[in-house]
Parts: C-alpha cells; sequence; structure tokens
C-alpha cells in the first residue's frame, strides 16, 4: 500500500470510528491525548487579522465567542480556551497557523476565511485527524474530507438559488440578457457555475459571457467604470455580480453612475456587514432612492429578521454585545461553536480530536437561527435559502427576508 493510500485508509477508519486500530498502526494520539470529564480543552481559531478579509474574521470570532457567552464559557461542558492563528492569505499562511495550534494540543480548529486558505491546508488538517468546522463559503473542488466540516455553504449554491429565481423571473422573456461580474479568481467562477446550473435549464441559456474584474484589496472610484460601460452597450435586463465589502459598495455605487437603472442579483455577501451603512446617503440621498427604485435582491442562507426562537436569541445577543445586527459569517461561526457543543457533549469522557469528529457526523439537526438545517454527507450544511431585498428597516437601508428560495446541500 503506497503511503498516501496508506493515510487515507487510516483516516477512513478514524471517521468509521475504528480509533483504536488506527492508533495501533501508528497514529499515537488517540489515547495519548485523551481529555478527562469536565477538564479544559483548547480550541484553534483561524482568522484574518488585518487585511481585507479582516472584518469577515471579527464577524466569525464574535459569533464563536456569542456562544461561549451564553454557554458559562464551556462547550459540552467543558471550559474552553480558545487560541487564535493569523490566517493570512495564502496556503503558506494558512499552514503556518495550522502547525501553531496543533501544538498547542487543540482538540479541535474552527474558522477560515479564505478559500485559497481552506484548499490549502486540507491534506494538514486530514493529516494530522484534527476536526476542522470551517465557518465561511468553502469552495467546489474541496470535496471527499473526513476530518473537514462547514456550517456555512458551498460557493456555487446561491447562483444555484438565484438562478433558479432568475429563470422564473424571465420565463416569459426568450433571450433574456443578464450581465455577469466577479472578481477574478475561483470563487467567482464557483458562484457563476450555480448560477448557470440554477438557470440554464429547460433549454434556456446565459447568453452573456461573465466579466471579471481585479480582485483589489481597495478598489478606486473608477476601478469598475470600463467593464460596467462595456455591459451596459449591450442593454442587458439584469446584473448578477459577486463583489463583498469595499469591492461591493465601490460597484455598486459605480454602476449607479454609469446610468444602470435596473435591477441587481447578487449572493448575499453583496450587502453584508457594513455595506449598506456605507451606501446609505440619507433620506434625500441619490443612492438610497435608487437603490429602492431599482432593487438589490440577494441569496443568502441567513437574515437578522428571520422569526424563529433561536435568531431571536442569538440576534438580540449579538446586537447588545456589538450594537450591530448579525451577519451570515456570525451566524456561521455561532452554529460551529453549536455544533462542537454537541459532539463533544455525545462523546462525553475522554475526548479526543478522532471521537469528536465521529460524533460530529451523529449530531442530527441544528436548531439554528438560520433554521433548521443538518450536515449531509459532504460534511456541508443541508439548509434553506432565503430571497433578500434591500428595503427601509425604519430609518436605514436593511436586508429584509421576501421568500424562500429552494433547499440546497
Amino acid at each position: 500500500m503506497s503511503q498516501m493510500n496508506r493515510r487515507r485508509a487510516l483516516q477512513l477508519l478514524a471517521a468509521l470510528g475504528t480509533t483504536g486500530l488506527a492508533a495501533g498502526c501508528g497514529s499515537g494520539t488517540d489515547t495519548a491525548d485523551e481529555t478527562k470529564p469536565g477538564s479544559p480543552i483548547k480550541i484553534g481559531l483561524i482568522v484574518p487579522g488585518s487585511g481585507p478579509n479582516k472584518v469577515i474574521g471579527d464577524e466569525i470570532t464574535n459569533g464563536f465567542q456569542l456562544f461561549l457567552a451564553l454557554n458559562d464559557g464551556q462547550l459540552g461542558g467543558h471550559p474552553v480556551t480558545v487560541v487564535t492563528a493569523e490566517e493570512g492569505d495564502t496556503a503558506k499562511t494558512g499552514q503556518a497557523a495550522v502547525d501553531q495550534l496543533l501544538k498547542e494540543g487543540v482538540l479541535a480548529l474552527t474558522g477560515v476565511v479564505s478559500s485559497v486558505v481552506m484548499t490549502g491546508i486540507r491534506d494538514a488538517v486530514e493529516q494530522a485527524r484534527v476536526p476542522l468546522i470551517g465557518s465561511n463559503a468553502s469552495p467546489i473542488s474541496l470535496q471527499s474530507v473526513v476530518y473537514i466540516w462547514r456550517t456555512s455553504y458551498v460557493l456555487d449554491e446561491p447562483g444555484e438559488a438565484l438562478g433558479q429565481y432568475l429563470r422564473q423571473i424571465f420565463e416569459n422573456k426568450e433571450s433574456a440578457r443578464i450581465a455577469i461580474f466577479g472578481t477574478q479568481g475561483q470563487s467567482s467562477r464557483d458562484v457563476i457555475d450555480g448560477l448557470r446550473k440554477g438557470y440554464e435549464q429547460g433549454g434556456r441559456r446565459l447568453t452573456e459571457e461573465p466579466i471579471f474584474t481585479p480582485d483589489y484589496p481597495n478598489p478606486g472610484k473608477t476601478a469598475y467604470s470600463g467593464p460596467i460601460a462595456k455591459a451596459l452597450g449591450r442593454r442587458p435586463d439584469a446584473v448578477f455580480c459577486h463583489y463583498t465589502g469595499v469591492q461591493a459598495v465601490q460597484f455598486i455605487k459605480q454602476l449607479y453612475a454609469q446610468g444602470y437603472r435596473g435591477p441587481i442579483y447578487a449572493p448575499g455577501f453583496l450587502t453584508e456587514g457594513t455595506v449598506l451603512s456605507q451606501l446609505d446617503d440619507g433620506e434625500r440621498g441619490e443612492e438610497r432612492a435608487l437603490i429602492q427604485k431599482c432593487g438589490i435582491e440577494t441569496a443568502l442562507n441567513y437574515s437578522a429578521d428571520l422569526n424563529n426562537t433561536a435568531n431571536r436569541v442569538f440576534a438580540s445577543a449579538y446586537r447588545k454585545a456589538h450594537n450591530a445586527s448579525p451577519t451570515t459569517f456570525a451566524m456561521a461561526s455561532y452554529d460551529a461553536a453549536q455544533v462542537l457543543d454537541k459532539a463533544i457533549r455525545l462523546v462525553g469522557g475522554n475526548l479526543t480530536p478522532q471521537q469528536v469528529n465521529l460524533a460530529l457526523g451523529k449530531i442530527g439537526q441544528i436548531d439554528s437561527p438560520r433554521g433548521a438545517w443538518q450536515f449531509n454527507q459532504p460534511r456541508t450544511p443541508q439548509q434553506k435559502w432565503y430571497l433578500r431585498k434591500v428595503q427601509l428597516d425604519g430609518q436605514l437601508l436593511s436586508n429584509i427576508v421576501i421568500s424562500e428560495l429552494a433547499t440546497l446541500g
């Protein structure tokens, strides 16, 4: 048996619960690192502490810490120390974070914002046999994993949900033109692949080629003007885009500045976090008026206004702690803590990373702020997707759920 096949066999044996046999084959960690009932445990949190993804990292940190704050600082009856490591934005920096946390003796890992980092650390996590609960969207290519779980979603899913919706909107228009924008890189390609999957059924086709713009960390006020002008020259019926944070703000501003007055559709990242507050120029502002008149609709697995008991508890506590509404990033990290809590509780006494990983497959349905969900076979959520529209909520622009789109996963 080759070294790689032997390693894979050990991983699969661990996932099936034969941790004793795996240890006998040379792991040496299953019994040495057992944790006694009620004793302290460490959880490793991998997030960026600087750069354009820092705001997402802060949300992920806030969500995980909020669950601990509401549960006496414990997971599964064990006091928790959260050890944070810098994610960076490359496979190398992600690997350094994993190495650091493994040396700390963490029971499990969580976090990870960047798809590049998640892909880059895959093999290290699988070989270490320590579960990672990723709490941000992950790439389509991350498959056939044993120790990596995700509480957010796979990147093609919001595109697929919106594709199905747009197919219905334009069912009576034979050749609707949808201008498609995204950043260069695999994340936008995954999102657009999902859009095609959802839209191109029953003979329909997306006729416009996607326009991929540079992944600007801080785009200028004319960064997107040229590509936008080119697309608007074909008089699209709608715009679909994949941008986040400051890129989302600048893209929307420049789209309106170039004269576009149609609807905008996007994964929910477009209007998450502080984007709407940066676009909202007040009661008499032109951008607020255009957003209300033309419409921005997004697909996401969460909205802070969802009316269920779990979300009322979560959103209220989050607003009290941070004076802001929670985002999907915070929610997914809160759920990462929740699934670890359930898995650790299931294991009971002598904890090992391998036993926790096995228990993660047995926790069943999660009572989440997004609504009930459960892990599917690829270790991602089977969950509802919501259509949200940017509307006034009191005096502020907010993402308001207007319908359910689909259940995916």
